[in-house]
């Protein structure tokens, strides 16, 4: 069946078409429209909360899969999108469902439904973020030991010679920009919360930001590669740098996230490592932002290479970068301009992926996956051919958890 855009969004941004409210800036937005958008995304969260925690709607990978329930990074960062709108809205529904989710997941002892410690995946530690939250809300012990048992995985998962974690056990000796998000923010919050400031490993945090920097980002692209291997073995390195050969879009979506996210856990009193994460930000944002498609307010899935057939405009990692944007902007990280950009790419994305079916609500333009290897895998070789070949899916939480994120800092509004 032939998908409708939503008639609300098909006014938003239309250059030249239909002027909003009294601006003449044809991108403006008039708050009785982003009332009407943000009513239809309360419903489509609504319609997402009718999952169960063993097959929920956004877990595509599991449901096409068949594999058992497990511990995974999809669900803790659609679950941590709801915390977020919940302690914005009040709205008790968002927490009692995150609370039951997790508890499917998390057993009395502390115990995690499918966690595997011993192959040191950087995946399983992100949604220990949600622990946090309940075990302050709650007090019970279970979360506190199930944050430990992953905090432990941290403390010994294997390093590359420059210091950063492997992103997985499989993944030997390999830097993904991925594993930033999934790592940094649980391991930041675990030295905020659970440390005294002298033991504080904020050094060692901020040290694997800065190596990405240093051996990842492209001065003259101003972007960063997907992946890194110290041993510069693997198949998809180039012998020389050990670089990955593109730059994939959701990967420096994940990285500017947690960039952001490490620098709004890190105590306020660590005022030299903040402004080096206040410099990080402001060069990945201004970075990103030279290749945003302004016809569309959204990037492609490989980013410089927009013109080139295949190539798309992606869900996942263009709200991404809206969340990084706006929630920088409002904690005065950044220039306040970027809230107005972040705003401008939220809108852009729902005006192009956010669909109707007879009424029934969906978010297209996800990447369902994409990554580097392993060795047996020599189809995802790093190749624009390769991130462009991925299945395109709709409901995915790698695109609708930073949807729900970008809408929760738009709720917060600039300060």
């Amino acid at each position: 069946m032939k998908k409708i855009y939503l008639m609300i969004l098909m006014c938003l941004l239309c250059i030249g078409i239909i002027s909003c409210g009294k601006n003449n800036n044809p991108d403006a937005i008039s708050d009785s429209e982003k009332k009407e958008v943000y009513q239809l995304i309360d419903d489509y969260i609504d319609k997402l909360l009718t999952s169960s925690p063993d097959r929920p709607l956004w877990n595509i990978e599991t449901i096409k899969s068949g594999k058992a329930a497990a511990w995974n990074y999809i669900d803790g960062c659609m679950i941590s999108s709801l915390i977020d709108l919940y302690e914005q809205t009040n709205q008790f529904e968002y927490l009692s469902y995150a609370g039951n989710f997790i508890d499917y997941y998390v057993n009395e002892d502390g115990e995690i439904l499918g966690y595997n410690m011993d192959t040191y995946n950087l995946d399983n530690i992100n949604e220990g973020r949600v622990l946090f939250y309940l075990y302050e809300l709650t007090g019970e012990q279970k979360y506190k030991t199930a944050i430990d048992t992953l905090y432990t995985q941290l403390m010994n998962q294997p390093r590359t010679q420059e210091g950063n974690f492997w992103h997985k056990q499989i993944y030997n000796n390999q830097i993904w920009l991925d594993g930033l998000y999934m790592a940094q923010p649980f391991y930041a919050m675990y030295e905020t919360v659970f440390k005294n400031p002298n033991e504080r490993r904020y050094d060692d945090i901020l040290n694997q930001f800065e190596n990405v920097f240093n051996l990842m980002y492209d001065k003259e692209k101003h972007l960063y590669y997907h992946g890194y291997d110290s041993s510069k073995s693997i198949f998809w390195a180039d012998s020389t740098t050990g670089l990955s050969s593109n730059f994939w879009l959701r990967s420096i979506g994940w990285y500017t996230i947690a960039l952001v996210d490490v620098y709004s856990i890190i105590d306020d009193n660590e005022v030299e490592i903040k402004n080096r994460f206040k410099e990080l930000i402001e060069i990945t944002l201004s970075g990103i932002y030279e290749y945003i498609d302004s016809a569309n307010n959204m990037f492609y899935q490989v980013v410089d290479q927009g013109k080139r057939s295949g190539n798309y405009l992606e869900t996942s990692g263009s709200l991404m970068v809206s969340y990084a944007s706006l929630k920088a902007a409002r904690l005065g990280i950044i220039d306040k301009k970027y809230y107005n950009m972040g705003e401008k790419v939220f809108f852009g994305v729902c005006k192009k992926y956010l669909t109707s079916v007879n009424g029934d609500l969906n978010l297209g333009g996800i990447c369902i996956t994409a990554g580097l290897g392993p060795q047996n895998n020599i189809i995802r070789d790093g190749s624009f051919e390769y991130y462009i070949s991925e299945e395109i899916v709709e409901n995915d939480a790698k695109g609708v958890a930073p949807l729900i994120m970008a809408y929760t800092e738009l709720k917060k509004g600039l300060n």
